[in-house]
């Protein structure tokens, strides 16, 4: 998810309301459908819900736009760009087993209708090798590629939850295609996504999707607690004297909100805080330093105690581990919240679309740190990665050139209000008729992915240091410096396994 605007950090602000910024037209609305149904596939890793879903079960749909759609003979929907060629934009997914067709593996719980869409887009293109898609459940794609690497029975290509890129690079499992990819295109990738598809200089691979965490506010709630509507809060402070202002302005509502039993949630909206003042939570691999900056790291943690001990956060916080999260915005009873930008349209819907709360106005900016300027973003989604085995690099590299060119990244992601994968491409007409997206697509700018060898481990297991260390922090009155060097031992024996 990610994109731009001047000056950023202190000034990613939309003054329209959310309502005034629909498409009509049967098209758009099924892109809008598309978005809502990728709701939480930011977090489908990381703990703040899972989004599973099966090309078998699903047909991939489209958005309106002033192009001309055509049928082929294949039954493949199209649409005409400016230059006159067409893009398929719907097909089956499963091409046949032919002599040229290319095996592609993706994991459920992730955006399904993007990668299908994408796919179509490449076949329509490349109707002598066409990719054939097959979904693995996500829980045991790790597992799935170990033993296809042991066997020799791996894909062509296939897409990988970017956190464990690090993991797969550093083993010796996928093919570099450093040289091999269009330079160019890359230049204004995802950095989170090549940082980790990068490993000791080498690149593995490219972006296939992405999502980032943003700030949202209610403007509704701000407005009543006579706060300006169209000012969100440039760090800590402000955040926190906003909260308090919005706290119980009616019954039920609460200034803030920060889950409380879910990993992964945190990393995303709260991790980004810590970033944003140059603080590292987790080691790379052995031998490398956990909870880097202490200094940095404990004023951000006393200011998430001092938000839960001065009751801005809902006390039903505490057990959310990630289920309904992507529904607390939208129920109009927070006033302040890092989500994704999923809930732009989940909020919204759109006409012919139930949105959770469509009348509710609210504006999307950076996750601030604890100075004006300082912000930061989780930047999640997946890479397209080459197994060692596969025969087809050469062809692989060609599918990631195309889903990085223009075309693409405007006539399929920006098309179906997906993020684009390449900063320079935010500034596009599909965005320009949603201001909302527009606002957090400039979260891929900035936007960091952890990167380490034991993601899980660290980070999204319940019952790691991670969500053990914030849990202390929110829960408990133990010494913060404490907290902070107990999970930092806790990590770095981790890694060092």
């Amino acid at each position: 998810m990610s994109l731009c605007t001047t000056n950023k950090e202190e000034n990613l602000v939309t003054t329209r309301k959310h309502g005034g910024h629909r498409r009509s037209g049967p098209s758009v609305l099924m892109a809008l459908a598309i978005v809502m149904a990728m709701v939480v596939a930011a977090c489908a890793d990381s703990g703040a819900g899972d989004t599973t879903t099966s090309a078998a079960a699903e047909e991939t749909t489209t958005s309106a736009a002033p192009e001309e759609t055509t049928t082929s003979a294949a039954g493949e929907e199209t649409t005409t760009s400016a230059a006159g060629e067409e893009l398929a934009v719907t097909c089956d997914p499963v091409a046949p087993d032919t002599e040229g067709s290319l095996t592609m593996w993706e994991r459920t719980g992730g955006n399904a209708q993007m990668v299908d869409a994408l796919v179509c887009a490449w076949n329509g293109r490349n109707p002598d090798r066409p990719i054939s898609l097959e979904y693995i459940e996500h829980t045991a794609m790790v597992d799935r590629l170990a033993r296809g690497l042991a066997t020799g029975d791996v894909p062509d290509l296939m897409g990988m939850d970017l956190i464990y890129g690090p993991q797969f690079t550093s083993a010796d499992q996928l093919l570099e295609v450093t040289d091999l990819v269009d330079q160019d295109l890359m230049a204004t990738a995802s950095p989170g996504h090549v940082a980790t598809a990068t490993w000791e200089g080498g690149l593995y691979g490219v972006p296939l999707y992405a999502d980032v965490s943003a700030l949202f506010w209610n403007k509704d709630l701000f407005e009543a607690a006579g706060l300006d509507p169209e000012v969100p809060p440039t760090n800590l402070t402000e955040l926190h004297d906003m909260a308090v202002a919005i706290n119980g302005v009616e019954d039920g509502v609460y200034g803030y909100y920060l889950p409380g039993n879910c990993a992964g949630c945190n990393i995303f909206t709260f991790g980004p805080m810590i970033w944003a003042n140059g603080g590292k939570i987790e080691p790379a691999a052995p031998g490398d330093e956990a909870m880097v900056t202490p200094d940095v790291i404990a004023p951000v943690l006393e200011w998430a105690r001092m938000m839960h001990q001065e009751g801005l956060i809902d006390p039903a916080a505490q057990s959310e581990d990630g289920a309904t999260f992507a529904q607390v915005f939208g129920s109009g009873n927070v006033g302040i919240m890092g989500t994704g930008n999923f809930n732009i349209t989940l909020v919204a819907g759109a006409e012919g679309i139930e949105g959770q709360n469509p009348d509710m106005n609210f504006g999307v900016t950076l996750i601030p740190g604890l100075n004006t300027g300082d912000a930061a973003s989780f930047l999640g989604g997946d890479i397209v990665v080459v197994p060692q085995g596969s025969e087809r690099l050469e062809d692989a590299v060609d599918f990631m050139n195309f889903i990085l060119s223009d075309e693409v990244q405007i006539e399929v992601y920006a098309k179906l209000l997906n993020m684009t994968t390449r900063t320079d491409m935010t500034d596009n007409p599909y965005y320009a008729e949603v201001p909302l997206l527009e606002d957090v697509a400039a979260a891929i700018e900035i936007g960091q992915t952890p990167f380490t060898l034991k993601f899980f481990e660290l980070i999204n297991s319940p019952q790691g240091p991670w969500l053990q260390m914030l849990q202390r922090v929110y829960y408990s009155e133990d010494d913060i410096n404490t907290v902070i060097t107990d999970a930092k031992a806790e990590m770095e024996s981790i890694i060092n396994e």
